[in-house]
């Protein structure tokens, strides 16, 4: 209890089952007996939480499972290797089409962190430039989770008022002592959609597109980003600016993460 990642923010039995199940960094992962994790282990494992939680995020939502995070292929101590990805500023003097095709795959990836099988809510605590990244296919991921939290949407948090004083024996070596926690019940469904309003696609799609497309695509921008404490105004901002940035795209071997799949489904 306490860790300062904000992953463990709002922790449940659940995620945290799946955290020691799945942490690769031992000889007999996946155990089902629980029993495998050394004194040493364990406190890698937390001191890993709690310095960065990345790539535990990375061992434990696995890209092979559909999750939208890079490969992970190892660590040693602060040393992560993981897929090689561009960062998001990169692009952001991309053609109009490739620039709409990221703001499509952005706001899917993030309706996907909100709901999926699985009743795991994820949200940034911050974004910027560097948080997603673009493979060489054109497919774009997360690619520094280490802002991500979670919550889960099938047990609820476990954390309590008595608990937020808590301080883990790591805490003090990677953030002030005294920072407050965040309360789980503040956090908005519509939370990291309004973060990448205002800070991501802005940047992305600004001036990309003729009008009168760029002042719609500008409008509704701004009604995500000023969406505050209106959810139901965020979905229809959001729903109209895909439904304006599909026929922006283009179909051709730039995207081979679809290509050539668009030219015979709907779906894209």
């Amino acid at each position: 209890q306490g860790l300062s990642s904000p992953m463990l923010r709002c922790p449940s039995q659940r995620l945290l089952d799946r955290i020691v199940r799945r942490y690769a960094e031992v000889p007999d992962a996946g155990s089902i007996y629980m029993d495998h994790l050394t004194d040493r282990d364990k406190l890698r494992l937390l001191y890993t939480l709690s310095v960065n939680s990345h790539p535990i995020l990375l061992q434990i939502f696995p890209d092979v499972e559909g999750w939208p995070f890079p490969r992970y292929l190892g660590s040693c101590g602060r040393l992560v290797v993981s897929a090689s990805t561009r960062p998001l500023r990169d692009f952001y003097g991309a053609a109009p089409e490739v620039a709409a095709d990221l703001a499509l795959q952005l706001l899917a990836v993030l309706r996907s962190m909100g709901t999926n099988d699985l009743n795991y809510f994820f949200f940034f605590t911050h974004v910027d430039a560097g948080t997603f990244g673009v493979f060489s296919n054109g497919h774009l991921f997360i690619r520094d989770a280490s802002t991500l939290g979670i919550i889960d949407k099938e047990e609820g948090s476990q954390l309590i008022d008595s608990q937020q004083e808590y301080k883990d024996i790591f805490s003090c070596l990677t953030v002030d002592c005294q920072s407050a926690f965040v309360s789980c019940n503040s956090i908005r469904e519509k939370h990291s959609l309004v973060m990448v309003c205002q800070e991501l696609l802005p940047k992305l799609l600004k001036g990309k597109f003729l009008q009168p497309v760029q002042e719609k695509i500008d409008s509704f921008l701004q009604h995500c980003a000023d969406g505050l404490t209106d959810d139901q105004s965020v979905d229809e901002a959001v729903a109209k600016l895909a439904e304006l940035l599909k026929p922006l795209r283009s179909c051709d071997s730039r995207f081979a993460y679809r290509y050539p799949d668009c030219k015979y489904s709907d779906k894209y």
